[in-house]
């Protein structure tokens, strides 16, 4: 089992840009120092949910201030961006770290960001998969051109190409978030393994699973391949003496950044978003993932990874909203949660 970090650089109320970021970077270093697998870096534009607006260039400087640690991408926005130049920043962090970056790629959502990066509704609603099959194309292969709706131009070189780093993998991995039968369809005839978000619970998460594993069959996809898919689920991570100390340290402070980070979410057409209640959200979280005592986490994660088949996990650690109180939580994690499942 592999155990990671979910960082979203969130912003509480009461606190600076800066602060978050920080907290950010210090769960990095922390999580590496304390034996854990990997960090996972979300990427949000113009909202205090997150504070991180590239997931990339945050994993550029993680992957220089450690040595051991993967880092990936939890997601790249890939509406927003060209899938060719995503495709050189991969690259290049794959040849120069040594092969410990992953590329997590989403949709995303109708926010406003389509506005202000020029791509437009059309990226969001219909040009995910023409984006994704660049991306795959421009990792995979020496020369690329492009001649669809969205993307068209003449052949090029790939440079730098990540199947001339010195790794065992050939190119960087990539995982994609999954939140609709369209995309784990996308996902499973790539072969690439899914992102799963911490708003579902198991019974959800192995349907989408034994879903993945049809599409990919029905694709042809290798065997193998299908049976050793490393999907990822993403949940919140906060250990305590007490289950109900854990509760009560999340149904503190998350409500509120919660009710600030979604309620700042605008849509680029004025659609109507319906938020989710701050604490019902955050109670439900409680419910679903490893809050409580570490032999309790410990055997929430193992039963959560015997009935999805789902054996890496990215859990959110910042959930009090202080950095002490982060950094003790990622160390307690690898202390004494790791331990019992490895």
């Amino acid at each position: 089992m592999h155990v990671g970090s979910f960082v979203l650089a969130a912003q509480f109320p009461g606190q600076g840009q800066g602060e978050a970021l920080h907290r950010a970077v210090r769960t990095a270093e922390v999580a590496e120092e304390a034996g854990l697998d990997a960090v996972w870096l979300a990427e949000h534009h113009f909202v205090p949910y997150g504070t991180c607006p590239s997931a990339v260039t945050l994993a550029a400087l993680l992957l220089g201030r450690t040595q051991r640690l993967r880092v990936g991408t939890a997601v790249s926005v890939l509406p927003t961006v060209h899938p060719v130049a995503l495709g050189e920043q991969a690259a290049l962090l794959h040849v120069t770290s040594g092969g410990r970056f992953t590329l997590g790629v989403g949709r995303g959502g109708p926010w406003v960001d389509l506005e202000v990066f020029g791509s437009g509704l059309e990226a969001y609603e219909r040009g995910f998969p023409e984006s994704l099959d660049l991306l795959m194309r421009w990792l995979r292969e020496p020369a690329v051109s492009a001649s669809g709706p969205r993307f068209s131009f003449r052949e090029v070189p790939v440079v730098p190409r990540p199947s001339e780093a010195l790794t065992e993998v050939p190119g960087p991995e990539v995982v994609v978030a999954c939140t609709s039968q369209a995309s784990v369809r996308l996902a499973a005839e790539q072969g690439l393994p899914m992102l799963l978000g911490m708003h579902v619970g198991d019974e959800e998460k192995a349907e989408m699973v034994a879903l993945w594993r049809q599409y990919a069959r029905a694709a042809g996809r290798p065997g193998e391949e299908i049976s050793g898919a490393p999907h990822v689920s993403a949940g919140v991570c906060q250990i305590a003496d007490r289950r109900t100390e854990a509760v009560e340290t999340l149904t503190k402070a998350m409500p509120g950044w919660l009710k600030q980070g979604l309620e700042a979410h605008v849509t680029v057409d004025g659609r109507f978003r319906s938020m989710r209640d701050p604490l019902a959200y955050t109670e439900l979280l409680c419910g679903l993932h490893p809050v409580g005592t570490p032999r309790l986490c410990a055997d929430r994660l193992a039963a959560t990874s015997e009935r999805t088949g789902i054996s890496r996990f990215a859990l959110l650690t910042e959930g009090s909203g202080d950095l002490a109180a982060t950094e003790e939580n990622v160390r307690r994690l690898g202390a004494e949660v790791l331990p019992h499942l490895r």
